[in-house]
């Protein structure tokens, strides 16, 4: 017993296919579209036979019109015979679509053209433009928030210290000599009682300064505000660290050092509540024009790449990062520790304000 022959397909008329086809084909030749599909003609609000022999700049917004111009002479002229690209085009309507064409060259009628394939994709760019602008509004909304919350921070901090501190003071240096002069013993127990607890008291209001804004940032360098972070972190966690920090005094302009303050702080804050790390290894340097810091520990990890990878804290810390014109990576894997890598510019640069 043999095999049946193999079916034959019925021959299809390639004008068929071309014109079923859910994509735009053209041919353009001296300026002009000496040939179009339906799909193609339809992306512009026409038909096939009104489409073909119009003008590039009939179907090309002015605008625009001579980079189409410059793109066909380009793949006439083979550099690169072929393209890939989103263009723009007119509607008779007057709006303005977006297709992403294939252009080729080809000999048409013994001359050089342009053959090419496109697609309507008005509506993905429209989509990915809304979307960067919503991204970019983000962005500023969290770079505005994160300013106006160190400006509250710096301000709070200033009156706890000075006017809260001050009169605690003042309530200290009373009591002080309210002992000295009294001669009964139970007022002077009562009086030192006193005087121990305004003194718990100012050393909690100076904790609670220092909490919202170090004087380290201020006074002295970013490296000891860091170590000092660093050694309230053990202190509050357990948890043992080691720092390398082999830079010089680092006076970063004031924001710049608040920015990596604050990112230090929350990969500490995120160390401490989420990784039952056993130990912490912090590193400082300056590569060049740019200050290195690495965060490191070996706890738990997580999945960088789970959508919860993107929670508000990491959200933030990169944010910061992005708004004084450094970099942020972030490696981690379940079981594997977590590795936080900031770099920033050591001077400002123009558009990170």
């Amino acid at each position: 017993m043999t095999d049946p022959a193999p079916e034959r397909l019925p021959d299809i008329p390639f004008d068929t296919i071309v014109e079923q086809m859910v994509a735009g084909i053209y041919v353009i030749q001296d300026d002009r579209f000496v040939y179009c599909n339906a799909t193609w003609a339809g992306i512009a609000g026409y038909t096939a036979e009104e489409a073909t022999g119009m003008s590039l700049a009939q179907i090309v917004p002015p605008d625009f019109l001579e980079v189409v111009r410059s793109r066909i002479r380009t793949r006439l002229e083979g550099r690169p015979p072929s393209m890939h690209f989103i263009t723009r085009g007119l509607h008779r309507d007057g709006r303005v679509r977006f297709v992403e064409v294939h252009g080729s060259r080809i000999m048409y009628r013994g001359r050089p053209a342009v053959m090419g394939v496109g697609v309507d994709v008005t509506d993905r760019v429209r989509h990915e433009e809304e979307r960067q602008r919503s991204r970019e509004q983000l962005q500023a909304l969290a770079a505005y928030t994160a300013n106006k919350l160190e400006e509250q921070r710096l301000a709070l901090s200033r009156d706890v210290h000075d006017v809260l501190g001050g009169m605690l003071t003042s309530i200290k240096m009373d009591a002080t000599r309210i002992k000295r002069r009294a001669d009964n013993a139970e007022v002077q127990a009562l009086t030192q009682d006193l005087i121990a607890l305004t003194q718990q008291t100012i050393d909690t209001v100076k904790q609670i300064s220092e909490a919202l804004r170090p004087s380290a940032l201020d006074h002295l360098d970013l490296s000891v505000a860091l170590a000092n972070e660093l050694q309230a972190f053990t202190r509050r966690s357990g948890v043992p660290h080691s720092l390398d920090a082999d830079a010089p005094a680092l006076r970063l302009a004031p924001k710049h050092a608040t920015a990596v303050y604050r990112i230090f702080q929350e990969g500490l804050t995120n160390i401490s509540r989420h990784s039952n790390a056993q130990h912490v290894d912090v590193r400082l340097r300056v590569d060049g024009e740019r200050l290195q810091l690495v965060l490191h520990d070996d706890g738990c990890g997580f999945d960088a790449d789970a959508p919860e990878g993107s929670a508000l804290g990491l959200l933030s810390m990169r944010e910061r990062a992005r708004e004084i014109g450094g970099e942020l990576h972030i490696r981690s894997a379940p079981g594997a520790g977590t590795r936080l890598a900031l770099s920033v510019p050591l001077h400002q640069e123009s558009g990170a304000a």
